[in-house]
């Protein structure tokens, strides 16, 4: 069965499309037949006019057109499309996606912060964890971060705090949001030290992947520190020459990081987990789920 998501966040557009194999046993492998992300940065627009603009409103609509192209070379059966954090605070956001409907076919859903970290609870995460123990799941994207607790196999809470990386960079997140984050963060994690930290989105995988640490080794928090010092004191043009990033990586890296760390400090984990999946692959499996009986 060959699947896709597109995931239209705050900094990116992303398009995966994986293959579903069962097996006689009743496992399922997952194989990543196409992956393009493009750096569409709605963020940029939204965060500061309130609406996206034209000009980014048809890098948009035509993104979702070789999207469509490709899902169509690729022989997918079924697909979803969802938009995060910039489209749902955009003025504008709906007339957008009835346009890109009307040109493309293709439905995009705005999804909640909360639904948004539900996906990857339910679809990935929630199938590796130790019984008995406490995880804090942390999803930084450019426009909010989506944090979820999970102790002794039940939830704990799913929050989203409309502070991300793009937002940031903008100066758009006060005072207030940032001790309102601290202050539930703090109250709904002391009565379940102690906690392990799992991490999705690009900047972190991109910190895993410079660090040469093992697959499923964790990241230290001191480590985390360490970078967010050292990058911090460079300019973009310098990240991007000492760690090869791209334009688009090398100015959110540095809040990314400060949301990590600030999150990890108060929660008191002192290792995250970097099991590199994000919003798409859980909407892909998602879809098998909702499909595999039919």
């Amino acid at each position: 069965m060959v699947l896709a998501a597109i995931d239209i966040g705050s900094n990116a557009a992303r398009l995966l499309i994986s293959e579903a194999s069962v097996y006689k046993d009743g496992t399922v492998d997952f194989t990543k037949l196409c992956l393009l992300r493009i750096p569409l940065r709605l963020g940029f627009d939204v965060f500061d006019k309130g609406y996206v603009s034209d000009q980014k409103k048809k890098k948009l609509t035509d993104s979702l057109k070789v999207y469509k192209m490709l899902m169509d070379i690729y022989g997918v059966e079924a697909f979803r499309a969802c938009a995060t954090s910039a489209m749902r605070d955009a003025s504008n956001g709906k007339e957008i996606l009835e346009h890109i409907l009307a040109e493309t076919g293709i439905n995009v859903d705005i999804i909640t912060g909360q639904y948004e970290a539900s996906i990857l609870y339910e679809t990935h995460i929630a199938e590796n964890l130790t019984a008995g123990r406490s995880y804090l799941y942390i999803d930084v994207g450019g426009g909010s971060t989506e944090v979820t607790m999970f102790s002794n196999n039940h939830t704990i809470f799913k929050e989203s705090f409309n502070i991300g990386t793009i937002r940031l960079l903008h100066n758009k997140v006060t005072d207030e949001q940032w001790e309102h984050m601290k202050w539930y963060i703090k109250t709904h994690t002391r009565h379940h030290h102690p906690i392990e930290a799992i991490g999705t989105g690009g900047n972190i995988n991109k910190i895993f992947s410079i660090s040469k640490r093992k697959e499923g080794k964790p990241l230290t928090l001191e480590l985390l520190k360490d970078y967010y010092k050292e990058l911090s004191s460079s300019s973009v043009e310098e990240r991007k020459h000492l760690y090869q990033f791209r334009d688009d990586r090398a100015d959110v890296i540095v809040p990314a990081l400060h949301i990590y760390t600030s999150v990890m400090r108060w929660a008191e984990a002192d290792e995250i987990y970097v099991p590199k999946i994000g919003l798409a692959d859980g909407l892909i499996k998602m879809l098998y789920n909702e499909r595999k009986d039919r």
